[in-house]
């Protein structure tokens, strides 16, 4: 469920008005153009020249356009063209022996490598390879990204360069070359890569000189129009982000809604809790555990209303941590039916009810017994523990964890799952103070078990759900 009015794809967007500019659908032609027949014999003819200057070198011919190449129509007065006919196309070399990372007198020419950060900026150096107007493409790792070059620089590694032979029309070959139709995730198996023998024969629509400018033109109007629009849905992101750690707060603080001074006080609940898991350890359907350690005041962050309690989630509901069945013995995996959850799979789901979908694997009652995982009962809450701390869901199914994971299983069916999964997305700082680990942080059932959390009376309980239910918009399922 899409809880933001302003969500959009702004790829998608950026990609079909490309389409459309490519297709010659974004701007009118005009029949008094130059059509683009003309400008390729003006740009043959300067390519010719350079050549003759010796300011380039003489190319192998690029083979000649077959129509099952022309993926499209396009209008009577554009041409298809080959990208390494109308500029030279080349790819970086090495780092420079002397350079700086910053620029000073003797090292005013930028280096430039493959890469999104800082506009792929490496260095400075104080000889240039490239000195007119030229197109740069990452040809490894960002493959594709394209950067407007105006001023002279020096290309490096996993970065090639278009330089046209007349910059005349290198703004619009500059956005036709940002379209995905046009740039292929580059070759390779293990590591994929752009290269100059892909590029040079690529085919590429060719507007007349004027309409270049018009498309240009049209789709840097439109691209800034999407980036105010980008901007304000982040903004907007922002705010409600905001709005929801406010309100989160002021929930847990009892300041969401009024108390009732006839609501049966949280004390009574908690005494209630005692003698229902007192009855469970009689009936040895849960073991005796060691007595959790009294909540110290430096504990309480925060002064609560009287009908409350401090509460450890040790005291509210039965801790049970996961486990891995050996991965290479299959016949643990094989016609597996008892979902087991790992905090990739949470990850996958912004949701305070995590859906059995295809990121949870399963395991079988033969992998079970023979692991430390353990079956929970469904309408337990998981919780990761590690990689990272703090994806909490409501399970609607009977299901097991890995050891990523820590689940509590709710006493008294009074205690509403959903304040808690609110409590416990509140608790995630000090589930991270309470963590320990060197290569990553991880919470032990312990420790998890001794996290403090604020408990209101049963109503109110409900009326703080519902509330934060209300603001946070989550999807919700019913059970």
């Amino acid at each position: 469920m899409k809880t933001n009015s302003l969500d959009f794809d702004a790829r998608a967007l950026r990609e079909k008005i490309l389409d459309l500019a490519m297709r010659g659908k974004l701007v009118k032609q005009d029949p008094n153009d130059e059509p683009a027949s003309v400008l390729l014999e003006k740009i043959k003819a300067e390519k010719a020249e350079l050549v003759k200057e010796k300011k380039i070198k003489k190319s192998k011919p690029l083979p000649e356009i077959t129509d099952d190449e022309k993926t499209f129509d396009i209008p009577e007065s554009w041409e298809w063209v080959r990208l390494g006919d109308i500029g030279e196309i080349f790819a970086g070399g090495d780092k420079p022996k002397t350079f700086s990372k910053t620029k000073d007198k003797y090292h005013t020419i930028p280096i430039y490598s493959n890469g999104v950060e800082n506009k792929g900026l490496y260095g400075f150096t104080n000889k240039a390879r490239v000195y007119n107007p030229a197109i740069t493409l990452s040809a490894r790792g960002t493959i594709g990204h394209v950067e407007y070059r105006k001023k002279p620089y020096l290309p490096i590694i996993r970065l090639i360069s278009f330089v046209p032979y007349n910059e005349e029309y290198l703004n619009c070959i500059f956005y036709f070359l940002q379209s995905e139709k046009l740039i292929e995730k580059g070759d390779g198996s293990s590591i994929p890569q752009l290269t100059v023998p892909k590029l040079k024969p690529k085919l590429i629509p060719f507007p007349p000189l004027s309409e270049q400018s018009r498309i240009a033109a049209k789709i840097a109007q439109l691209f800034a129009l999407l980036r105010k629009v980008e901007s304000s849905t982040q903004q907007y992101a922002e705010l409600q982000t905001l709005l929801k750690s406010k309100v989160l707060d002021l929930a847990m603080r009892g300041k969401l809604v009024e108390q009732d001074p006839h609501d049966e006080p949280a004390s009574v609940l908690l005494e209630k809790i005692k003698a229902e898991k007192e009855q469970l350890i009689k009936e040895k359907k849960i073991k005796r555990s060691k007595p959790l350690p009294p909540i110290s005041d430096e504990e309480k962050p925060f002064e609560i209303p009287d009908s409350w309690e401090w509460v450890r989630l040790g005291e509210v509901g039965i801790i049970t941590s996961g486990g891995t069945p050996k991965t290479k013995e299959e016949k643990y995996w094989e016609k597996g039916d008892i979902p087991w959850i790992t905090p990739a799979a949470m990850s996958s789901q912004d949701n305070k009810i995590l859906f059995d979908n295809y990121q949870i694997k399963y395991i079988n009652k033969e992998g079970l017994e023979h692991s430390s995982a353990k079956l929970i009962s469904k309408n337990s809450l998981v919780v990761s523990s590690r990689a990272p701390i703090g994806y909490v869901n409501i399970v609607p199914f009977d299901y097991t964890t890995n050891q990523g994971c820590k689940s509590i299983t709710i006493f008294d069916k009074q205690i509403n799952k959903e304040y808690i999964y609110y409590a416990i997305k509140y608790a995630k700082p000090q589930m991270y103070k309470r963590a320990s680990g060197t290569t990553f942080k991880e919470i032990s059932g312990s420790k998890f078990e001794q996290v403090v959390v604020p408990l209101p009376p049963v109503k109110e309980q409900l009326s703080i759900a519902r509330i934060l239910d209300y603001i946070f918009n989550t999807s919700r399922k019913d059970n």
